[in-house]
């Protein structure tokens, strides 16, 4: 689902100030809608940069665009934007605000009805309003990338779709700004990266060692600077890593010519659309056993990642397997993020939830094989319980 070729056009301006880069940045004359979520940049200072850098525009501003942003939010930005006629759209926030914001400027040039755009994963998007990003919440890697994820409330659906024309123009990355993100938040950041990298490379091998010996790197930068950033939430370095390792994580490059998984990520999100979890916990829940269900198939690199990542060469091939997928888990927890639907309050009716929803949703053939089928499904989540 999201095969990314390196087709990239966002610039990337990254560093402590850079955010009044805007004033020009966005185009002069340009009647801008500035999209946030629920209000943290107010109280970090965010805004209040964004709004004196663009003290030469004329800016309006949609707020309150939730995590696992929705539809039925998102037309509220969509008819502001027609009404103000609106050329330019800003996103100022994580991942959430600006995967809704893809959506706005979608749906703004597109004839139909927006959710539409989700039937063919995007393939129907031929323009797009320009959008720019001031990122605040490392995680996600939509700054540099085309894809978007959007949850329909109404029928509890949660799908992504994928254009070049919704590829961010610039992308402001100014890792002071994550200083006073909740613990939550960066440790659901860190995990999401974690499992877009993963997703990319613990398929099969495919004689791609740049693109394996870059995921490993990433892996391990995520393994040693995550917890810091929980110890001490306002050492630029450690943050700035995070923030430039989320982006890589999934801006395309690590994915050029290897096999893509994202079984995971389908899993993931039929348990926020159906309980509300946050996606990185989704993430934790279904990985580490989807790893152990599939351990067969993804041997030879399981036990690449084994050695390579976690540093585990003793011990028979089985040994190493289970460390490595424990370890991770150990990580995991280590970021305040459980790995188990009872530690979220779900039980085996959560189980049957999901598989029915994949199955309603035609999600029954997943994978970089398509071999995750139902049955393989709930063999994962049974042993997530």
């Amino acid at each position: 689902m999201f095969n990314f070729d390196f087709h990239n056009p966002t610039q990337v301006l990254f560093g402590q100030g850079q955010i009044s880069a805007l004033a020009r940045l966005v185009p002069a004359g340009a009647r801008v809608l500035m999209l946030y979520g629920g209000g943290s940049i107010k109280r970090n200072g965010t805004y209040e940069e964004v709004r004196a850098a663009l003290a030469g525009h004329t800016v309006f501003e949609f707020g309150g665009i939730e995590p696992n942003p929705t539809l039925e939010t998102l037309e509220g930005a969509i008819a502001l934007a027609r009404r103000e006629q609106v050329d330019f759209l800003l996103a100022v926030g994580g991942g959430s605000v600006i995967d809704g914001s893809k959506f706005v400027a979608a749906a703004l040039c597109f004839d139909g009805e927006p959710w539409t755009i989700m039937d063919k994963g995007g393939a129907a998007v031929q323009r797009a309003l320009p959008l720019g990003v001031v990122l605040t919440l490392p995680a996600t890697g939509s700054e540099t990338n085309s894809a978007a994820v959007v949850t329909r409330r109404a029928t509890q659906e949660k799908r992504a779709f994928m254009s070049r024309a919704v590829f961010p123009r610039f992308a402001i990355l100014d890792p002071s700004k994550t200083f006073s993100l909740p613990a939550r938040q960066v440790g659901n950041g860190v995990v999401d990266a974690f499992v877009h990298v993963m997703e990319q490379y613990l398929t099969y091998p495919a004689d791609a060692p740049v693109q394996d010996r870059f995921a490993e790197g990433l892996l391990q930068t995520l393994i040693e600077e995550g917890p810091k950033a929980l110890a001490t939430p306002e050492d630029y370095a450690v943050r700035a890593n995070l923030m430039w390792s989320a982006t890589l994580a999934l801006n395309g490059l690590i994915g050029v010519g290897v096999p893509q998984d994202w079984a995971t990520h389908m899993l993931g999100h039929e348990l926020t659309a159906l309980y509300g979890l946050d996606h990185a916990q989704t993430l934790a829940i279904v990985l580490p056993s989807m790893l152990r269900v599939r351990k067969a198939a993804k041997r030879a690199k399981l036990l690449q990642f084994a050695e390579r990542v976690w540093g585990l060469r003793a011990g028979d091939e089985d040994t190493r397997i289970e460390a490595a997928i424990t370890r991770t888990e150990q990580f995991f927890a280590q970021m305040g993020v459980p790995t188990r639907l009872a530690d979220y309050g779900l039980d085996a009716s959560a189980v049957d939830g999901v598989v029915q929803a994949l199955e309603a949703h035609r999600l029954t053939k997943l994978g970089e094989a398509r071999d995750v089928t139902p049955d393989v499904a709930r063999q994962a989540l049974e042993l997530a319980r």
